[in-house]
C-alpha cells in the first residue's frame, strides 16, 4: 500500500493531477499506520502481518 501510494504521489506530481497526489498521500498514511500497528503486535483486520 505504501509503494502504490508513492507511485501515485510521483505520477500526480509529474503530471500535475491533484487527485492522484491526494490519493497517494492518503495511501501512504494508511499503509504506514497499518505497518506500525502490525509491528506493535496488534492484529488489524484479523491479520497479524500485512505484506
Amino acid at each position: 500500500m505504501i509503494i502504490v501510494g508513492l507511485i501515485l504521489l510521483i505520477i500526480g506530481l509529474v503530471t500535475g493531477i491533484g487527485v492522484l497526489w491526494t490519493i497517494g498521500i492518503i495511501l501512504i498514511a494508511v499503509g504506514a499506520l497499518l505497518w506500525v500497528l502490525g509491528a506493535m503486535g496488534h492484529a488489524v483486520g484479523g491479520r497479524r502481518h500485512f505484506y
